[in-house]
């Protein structure tokens, strides 16, 4: 009895030939299904062309995805660029907001400082927020946490909380 090698059998430029064809396989598949992402994509196409196309590359794969490669090839690299671009956009933005990371204690007390001074919020109504501001972010901004003057930078507002019990 005689042992048969696979070797021997299929030689390397068989293999070399098959791995070709193999890899050509694949790149089809991923240009068919870029294709047909493009088709429902393009927001340029109507429900009926979107249709026509997708039937093209579906019933004649080979020859509707070339054809629609050489009618809209031009297009569906830009549509790739934009989406690329706005995926890019939504990133950027995204990480931006996360690291801005909200407001800070500082934004919030010149806010009700300015209010303050506008005559939109009463003395009463400005230390009771600006004790939510301290409680909420600690005295980071150097402050004394209701101690200390009750504006920042408003000379007027010392002489109102010298006359206020606390």
């Amino acid at each position: 009895m005689s042992e048969t090698y696979l070797a021997y059998d299929y030689p390397a430029l068989s293999v070399f030939w098959s791995m070709l064809v193999f890899f050509l396989w694949i790149m089809w598949f991923v240009l068919l299904f870029r294709v047909v992402m493009d088709i429902f994509r393009d927001d340029s196409l109507g429900g009926l062309a979107k249709a026509a196309w997708l039937v093209c590359v579906v019933v004649l794969p080979f020859l509707g995805v070339f054809v629609y490669l050489i009618a809209r090839g031009k297009g569906m690299g830009r549509r790739e660029v934009e989406q690329a671009r706005a995926q890019q956009n939504a990133l950027d933005s995204y990480i931006r907001e996360t690291a801005r990371g909200g407001t800070s204690s500082a934004d919030e007390l010149a806010r009700l400082s300015e209010m303050k001074a506008r005559g939109d919020i009463t003395e009463e109504e400005f230390r009771k927020a600006k004790d939510m501001v301290f409680a909420a972010h600690g005295p980071s901004t150097g402050a004394s946490g209701g101690t200390g003057p009750e504006s920042t930078g408003s000379g007027r507002s010392g002489t109102v909380s010298s006359t206020t019990p606390h």
